[in-house]
């Protein structure tokens, strides 16, 4: 923070946001909707919450504001930024309320920070919202599928209640496509309820560079563009973009190794630093410490950096161009996370935050003609999603006919039918389309895919609730398993002990309880096998919120029994549409799709001599391959049993996929 001396009211009155206050404040009084655009750094996220908490908009029998995030990491940080500022503790005044994680009081918090999910979730208790006067929905650009639901199901509360305002924030230039959705309409004639506002940045001239050829490895590339930087370049920070926690992890590591190897510079150090949304808390907010003069900040991050966080002192910034995006394809039934070149909106985005404290250098690495004839927008996730948790939560709050829902991007017909099917299929509608009750209603109020809540709700039925449980929330973290650097081979042997021949989902329950029971939970036990001890306490904490909501609908957490037959047929019953059978090749074919699958390499079963012949999967990783991650085998008799409106068995006795009528 360049002003990190001053006072805060005088650090907040330097934001570029601070000449608008007014402005602000002045258009919400006359129009029901204000869509403000401006660029990440402006003070946006942090000053118009604060700005109507002085003004009066949650005084006088007036409720709080609530701030939406499409990130659990933005909602903490910015809720921490805002409490320092308010001069209050977080949880008082100002809070956040994130997946499995509250911190506010019902009383007392009038600024409320929450991930655009759990505004979801407070729909449903509260369907008008009334708790709230105002509600912001925050990087409304990046158009996620949970930020366009809320954007449709706002626009339907506002018809009911005049009096609740609507604040759409943006980095892109998008105003007119927000103004237009929610502009009121009558007899053809369109009624001025709808407010613009751009905001300036304060962005320093920005030169940027791009590879002469394309570049064969972006991550080795990656690694080699932040040393030259380092080693011949003036000071400032400098962030890094890369697709995901994997590569983020094998840059961190190259990096440190030429450091370790080459020895570091004592006039200027260099501090490597990785940045991703499955981090620890504690570990993603290093990025926000300041540092010595003498060091330097690398920052390894995903598109997490990209919107929704500053991070102060950033010179120069390293884009990959690339992003990784989840894709489903409704024909196949298959979602993917497929790694593809960033649309032209991204990469302007991640070069602004080269530019934010003095003039900055942007390295992207591609050529230039390319980098031009990239898309010019992110196609929204609503149009590339599995829409099954879409369709049951709007079924959940009333919207009877999905497909005459608002959306602001409509889903492909495909997608909406192919959802249908699957939440038919697992029990959740009803022939009429319909929620079931209980099992429907029921599903409908877990944060969770579908599929994990219908293996949760039937576990007391198979007598393995217990383990069930710790499944589901195991496989709610991610990298349980640590691969220090010149240890890899050890820590594999180390994993190894853990595993377990039906696969991966009893390889995660054999490591919960050991670190629960013959490692008392502590980080001594996980250094000696080489787990994350910072994801193990949060499986821990998800399991004991997830034992909640089962007691909550009356689903015994009984003790568990051991019997892995059980526990497979439960599995079995959530996740009936995703099983696979070996193809005499040795890779995988997809029962319900025929489309070739490989196990993934990180799966306990990829080391078996004799590969199970049925197995199922929680999901599909695209890269060199499609690779299933987190199998487990099963019996082709089971899958019948649990789902005979889904599998049939043909003449040979071999099980086969059948469409629902």
């Amino acid at each position: 923070n360049n002003h990190a001396d001053l006072s805060l009211m005088n650090q907040r009155k330097r934001l570029p946001i601070f000449q608008y206050r007014n402005h602000i404040l002045y258009l919400l009084e006359k129009h029901n909707v204000l869509i403000i655009v401006g660029e990440t750094g402006s003070g946006k996220s942090t000053q118009v919450p604060q700005y109507l908490v002085e003004s009066g908009w949650t005084e006088k029998g007036k409720h709080g504001c609530l701030i939406t995030q499409p990130r659990r990491v933005a909602a903490v940080t910015l809720a921490t930024r805002v409490a320092e500022e308010r001069g209050s503790l977080l949880g008082g005044e100002v809070g956040y309320g994130i997946r499995f994680d509250d911190c506010f009081d019902p009383r007392e918090t009038v600024i409320k920070f929450v991930t655009d999910g759990v505004l979801l979730r407070e729909m449903m208790s509260d369907p008008l919202l009334k708790k709230y006067n105002v509600v912001i929905v925050d990087e409304a650009h990046e158009r996620s599928i949970n930020t366009d639901m809320c954007m449709g199901l706002l626009k339907k509360i506002q018809r009911k209640r005049q009096d609740l305002r609507i604040i759409i924030s943006s980095a892109t230039i998008s105003a007119e496509f927000f103004k237009d959705f929610f502009t009121i309409k009558n007899a053809g004639k369109s009624q001025d309820n709808v407010g613009v506002l751009s905001v300036e940045g304060r962005n320093y001239p920005i030169e940027v560079f791009y590879s002469s050829d394309p570049v064969p490895d972006y991550v080795k590339a990656t690694v080699e563009t932040v040393l030259q930087i380092h080693r011949h370049e003036g000071d400032g920070d400098i962030l890094v973009f890369l697709t995901g926690q994997d590569e983020v992890r094998t840059a961190v590591r190259l990096l440190i190794d030429d450091l370790r190897s080459r020895g570091q510079d004592k006039k200027k150090y260099l501090k490597v630093l990785p940045f991703y949304s499955g981090l620890h808390e504690k570990e993603q907010f290093k990025v926000f410490e300041r540092v010595s003069r003498n060091t330097r900040k690398v920052i390894v991050a995903t598109n997490v950096a990209e919107t929704s966080v500053t991070i102060e002192g950033v010179t120069f910034v390293v884009d990959c161009c690339f992003v990784k995006l989840k894709v489903y394809n409704p024909s196949s039934g298959i979602e993917s996370l497929i790694v593809c070149p960033a649309s032209q909106a991204s990469l302007e985005q991640r070069a602004g935050r080269a530019g934010r404290c003095r003039n900055g250098k942007v390295y992207r690495l591609c050529p230039e003609k390319e980098a031009m004839s990239l898309e010019k927008t992110t196609p929204p996730e609503m149009q590339r999603s599995n829409l099954m948790s879409v369709i049951l939560q709007l079924k959940a709050l009333g919207v009877d006919n999905v497909l005459r829902f608002h959306f602001i991007s409509p889903p492909p017909a495909q997608c909406m039918v192919r959802g249908l099917e699957l939440l038919f299929a697992l029990g959740a509608l009803d022939q009429n389309g319909n929620l079931t009750s209980p099992l429907g209603v029921t599903m409908a109020e877990f944060p969770l895919n579908p599929m994990f809540v219908k293996m949760l709700l039937e576990s007391e039925k198979f007598d393995c609730s217990s383990e069930i449980v710790t499944i589901v929330a195991m496989l709610q973290v991610r990298d349980v398993a640590i691969f220090p650097t010149n240890e890899r081979g050890k820590a594999a042997m180390e994993h190894r002990k853990f595993a377990v021949a039906q696969g991966d989902h009893f390889t995660l329950l054999n490591i919960y309880d050991c670190f629960i029971n013959e490692g008392n939970k502590t980080k001594k036990w996980c250094e000696k096998y080489y787990l994350n001890y910072k994801a193990l306490k949060r499986a821990v904490k998800i399991r004991e919120n997830l034992c909640k909501y089962m007691n909550r609908f009356k689903v015994a957490v009984q003790p568990a029994q051991s019997d892995i037959s059980k526990i497979q047929r439960c599995i079995v019953s959530g996740f009936f549409a995703n099983a696979a059978r070996l193809h005499h090749d040795g890779s995988y074919r997809g029962l319900h799709n025929d489309v070739t699958l490989h196990i993934h390499p990180s799966s306990v079963l990829i080391a078996e001599k004799y590969p199970p012949k049925f197995l199922v999967f929680n999901e599909i990783l695209e890269t060199s391959k499609m690779f299933m991650r987190d199998v487990t085998l099963v019996e082709p008799d089971w899958l019948h049993e649990l789902a005979p409106h889904f599998y049939e068995f043909g003449t040979q006795h071999e099980v086969y996929s059948k469409r629902i009528k």
